[in-house]
């Protein structure tokens, strides 16, 4: 079994150095000068460079193939990626590899995809044009260099299925090829990870590398991995990575952005159960409270004066942690979110008695992660399932600071425009437009704005109608469980045939989706439809049009809608899709309220209007959720900075 080598740097991982007032302020500057640059000018460079190299090798056997990416190895150690000739002669080695294993040959904007993630910056490429396959070029050259690459994907299915498609073009040029899912044990992690390039999901990789930081007691130092070795404790070989050395992630805004509001914390079981009955408290006296003892607003729920006081009743007779006010402000205030904030079906389904989180941006199930601070046991206990035990942490860190320690940071998306500031603050990463290989037919029809929820329902359903009476297909895109469910119940009284993608059905997800593109097929799915899949149009769909796609909320974030909108129109083909949405739907309510509160007066808004209330919310939702992802960065330094002075680490 291959095991991990530690060299003399021992884990190398970039320091993350504490900010200034200086940095802070060219930090905030990063926020708003962050730009799209254009694939199409220096970038394009890449594409001739590599076409006078392949002549060269189209030819050769495939051990000789295998040779010259062996022999290639110590001139990109010494010289980078710097020398545009030097990766022109990998990409090459790379893109005949390709086409002999697979029989996938990278496009000329797949190259120049390719080439702006080996210059460190996030690829903005369409869904469709093969992000998957433009990842091989960066991840084989970087490991012929010497590197530990991680391809980083959003769940383990992906990362599985990637890295089962692709092996055969690394191992053509001599490389190996690992994958973390969950459930592996730490010897078969350990072999993952000493492979060439590794592919994993950006919640395995973080989680274990904090399980590495628990081995070595805080900090990476080789002089610590040396001396534990010196003595008999041999650190290294109980290390799962070999430090952070390369990493190019997948789907990079849902990771680097959109999960970057939660901390990741390892914890392990507490034996501790004293706390049940404070919850228990909690949530009775959190269900007497009336609506004029607490608001709900963007930034959470805030207890009134006059909730202070009724608390301060209520409480009297309880003693103890009760006594304090700020203290049962807190644990009131969680027991309101768990009651009124988080929804079943939206935010966590009850599977087998349990309460599994539902990931708000993908729509798949998490069932080994846990709110904190007592929240979990909160909603088990208003569900009337089994209260798990609190769990202790051992170590926890942010995606931004555990991506920041990356020495060569980079990925791909299709939606990264909208947060090129924020790319830029937070992880000094800049964006590069690359141009689709084939012009994009891909038609917006006009946007349909309701007051009620039932007339945007019944709009919805009108359109699938029309959609199967000429044979084309439809993907009609929901925000939680509920909805998709809500709509299936419509399309069943109906007599409408139709698939269901959503959290509960996660297992069957690929062949739902495999055929979502068949004339006249119904499917309705969460966003996980949105995320690393792709929809193959059957013969004779393109001339009906393509597959249409029908948006039924809009999501706090516009760029998760465009990532919607782009399961049709791929690769050049026909396709088209439309918003239909209701003043009545969660975004408005929690981000306008005003314009919520007048659904009822409305059937159907004029399109003016309703682009104005819709993009307000997103603007306001989108604001709200950047905030809450610096407020984090910001507490997860301060931690950091803290318990290194005392010597713990993290």
């Amino acid at each position: 079994m291959t095991t991990a080598v530690f060299d003399a740097r021992g884990y190398p991982e970039r320091d993350d150095a504490p900010e200034g007032k200086v940095e802070k302020l060219i930090t905030e500057l990063r926020y708003l000068t962050g730009r799209v640059e254009s694939g199409k000018r220096g970038l394009s460079r890449i594409v001739d460079a590599v076409a006078a190299q392949a002549g060269s090798i189209q030819k050769i056997p495939d051990a000789e193939l295998r040779t010259r990416a062996v022999a290639m190895r110590a001139q990109l150690r010494r010289r980078g990626f710097e020398d545009l000739d030097l990766v022109a002669q990998a990409f090459a080695l790379v893109r005949e590899a390709s086409g002999r294993a697979t029989g996938l040959r990278h496009f000329d904007v797949q190259l120049i995809g390719g080439w702006a993630m080996l210059r460190g910056m996030i690829a903005e490429m369409d869904t469709g044009e093969g992000k998957t396959l433009t990842a091989t070029l960066t991840a084989a050259t970087a490991a012929l260099a010497g590197r530990a690459v991680h391809v980083v994907t959003v769940n383990d299915y992906l990362a599985e299925r990637d890295a089962a498609q692709m092996t055969p073009v690394y191992q053509l040029l001599g490389l190996s090829v690992g994958c973390v899912k969950q459930g592996q044990q730490p010897p078969e992690r350990r072999a993952a990870y000493a492979c060439d390039v590794t592919y994993c999901s950006n919640k395995e990789v973080a989680f274990d590398y904090l399980r590495d930081r628990l081995v070595l007691g805080g900090k990476p130092h080789p002089i610590a991995l040396r001396l534990g070795t010196l003595s008999g404790a041999d650190t290294g070989s109980r290390l799962l990575l070999r430090g952070l050395q390369f990493a190019i992630v997948d789907e990079a805004d849902s990771v680097l952005v959109d999960e970057a509001r939660t901390p990741l914390i390892l914890s392990a079981g507490s034996e501790r159960t004293a706390g049940e009955q404070m919850y228990r408290d909690a949530l009775e006296i959190a269900s007497t409270l009336s609506e004029s003892d607490y608001r709900i607003g963007e930034e959470g729920i805030d207890i009134t004066d006059a909730g202070e006081d009724t608390l301060a009743r209520l409480a009297k007779d309880l003693g103890g942690i009760w006594k304090g006010p700020r203290r049962r402000e807190q644990l009131v205030r969680q027991a309101l979110t768990a009651l009124h904030v988080f929804q079943r079906d939206k935010h966590y389904l009850v599977r087998e008695d349990k309460v599994q989180i539902i990931d708000e941006y993908t729509g798949r199930l998490m069932p080994d992660r846990s709110w904190e601070r007592g929240l979990h046991q909160l909603i088990e206990m208003k569900e009337g399932v089994e209260v798990t035990a609190q769990r202790e942490t051992l170590a926890r860190i942010s995606y931004q600071r555990f991506f920041r320690r990356y020495l060569h940071l980079c990925g791909m998306t299709g939606t990264a425009a909208e947060i090129a500031g924020e790319l830029r603050a937070v992880y000094r990463l800049r964006v590069a437009r690359i141009p689709t290989n084939r012009p994009s037919r891909r038609a917006r029809r006009p946007a349909r704005y309701f007051g009620p929820a039932a007339a945007k329902w019944q709009a919805v359903l009108d359109t699938i109608v029309e959609c199967r009476a000429r044979g084309q297909p439809v993907l009609v895109g929901t925000r939680s469980v509920g909805a998709s469910e809500h709509l299936a119940e419509l399309l069943k009284a109906a007599g409408i045939e139709y698939r269901l993608l959503n959290a509960r059905q996660d297992r069957d997800e690929a062949e739902i989706v495999a055929r979502a593109g068949e004339p006249g097929c119904v499917t309705v799915a969460t966003n996980m439809a949105g995320r690393g899949t792709d929809i193959k149009l059957a013969p004779g769909v393109r001339e009906l049009g393509g597959l249409h796609v029908v948006a039924t909320e809009m999501h706090d974030a516009a760029r998760i809608d465009r990532q919607l909108f782009g399961r049709c129109g791929r690769q050049g083909d026909a396709g088209s899709y439309e918003v239909i949405v209701a003043l009545e739907d969660d975004l408005v309510k929690s981000f306008a309220r005003l314009a919520h509160d007048l659904h009822a007066r409305f059937g159907r808004l004029p399109a003016s209007l309703g682009s104005t209330v819709f993009r307000l919310a997103q603007w306001r939702a989108e604001r709200s959720h950047s905030r809450a992802r610096r407020d984090l960065l910001d507490l997860d330094d301060h931690l950091g900075n803290i318990l290194a002075f005392s010597g713990r680490g993290e």
